[in-house]
């Protein structure tokens, strides 16, 4: 019972931050302002090397998810010649940088100001596709045609075809949540977590992170964020994480998260490890380990954002 109270009080608060979330991006969805925003963002994908039109695609991942982006990534680019170069590079802005309206406030939450959130992701995702066009063009990298390996099913577009995932998905988290609590009471019986502990430390110490900030980093890169963070905020909130740690691990989850399944999906549809697992890896630790420099344990306090 303690299990199940404890799972529904995380639950609870990833609820009244994903629902609210989920109506807005479906509203600027029916008023066609997710297409205006893709046709915005035309000029900076022309600097990634991909054609205007794919804006459009990540501009449905960054208002909705990856499978929305997915899928409109298989209506756009039915008609364009892509490489698997231009893929690769946009599969890793995808990765860096979708659901922006839930996972950003799930970081507001934990003390990650929207801006930040922001500028880490959106802006990281761009340099990134950028360093990626310039040295696969430079060195005649992944210039071959794509070769589409899978295409996903698509709903029939209704409301209640919308409401129906949504409810599905909401259900999935809880259900996951309840796993992730399970595992980590188990973790520590068996003496798990202390491995745990022991393998993530030399990249805990490049963040100048404490111990207590490695169970929720490990279920966030594995994954997701909306579930690392949910159990980041239950840790802040009972003392147990201090703000700086939980600002840094929110930000290092920002990046880096969901390393399995969502790297899966974006290689299935043609894309190259070097960029959507290696170079974001890269990416993502050498930008934290910076972050981390600027905000010295002791000597950096992050004002609390105000609950949701």
């Amino acid at each position: 019972m303690a299990l199940l109270r404890e799972t529904i009080q995380v639950y609870l608060v990833l609820l009244r931050i994903m629902v609210p979330a989920l109506i807005v991006v479906k509203l600027l969805q029916e008023l066609g302002i997710l297409d205006l925003i893709g046709l915005a963002l035309g000029p900076a994908m022309a600097l990634a090397g991909l054609p205007a039109v794919l804006g459009i695609v990540w501009a449905t991942t960054l208002l909705s998810n990856m499978f929305a982006g997915i899928i409109v990534f298989y209506d756009m680019a039915a008609g364009l010649a892509l490489t698997v170069e231009q893929v690769t590079v946009l599969g890793t802005m995808m990765l860096l940088a979708h659901s922006i309206p839930i996972e950003g406030a799930v970081a507001r939450r934990a003390g990650v100001p929207w801006w930040v959130t922001i500028a880490l992701r959106v802006g990281g995702a761009l340099l990134l596709g950028i360093l990626l066009h310039l040295v696969y063009s430079h060195f005649e990298l992944l210039q071959e045609p794509l070769v589409r390996v899978w295409q996903p099913v698509g709903s029939d577009g209704s409301l209640w075809s919308w409401v129906l995932a949504q409810l599905q998905a909401l259900g999935m988290v809880f259900l996951v949540i309840l796993t992730l609590m399970l595992l980590l009471k188990l973790l520590r019986l068996i003496g798990l977590e202390t491995l745990i502990h022991i393998g993530l430390s030399p990249l805990l110490r490049l963040f100048g992170l404490g111990r207590s900030a490695a169970n929720v980093t490990v279920i966030g890169v594995a994954l997701g964020l909306t579930y690392g963070a949910g159990l980041l905020i239950r840790d802040l909130d009972d003392g147990m994480l201090s703000r700086r740690d939980a600002y840094i691990a929110l930000c290092f989850l920002g990046l880096l998260h969901s390393m399995i399944e969502d790297t899966l999906l974006i290689l299935a549809l043609g894309a190259d490890l070097s960029g959507i697992l290696w170079a974001r890896l890269v990416f993502g630790i050498v930008v934290i380990a910076i972050l981390a420099r600027l905000m010295p344990p002791g000597k950096w306090q992050v004002s609390p954002e105000p609950s949701v």
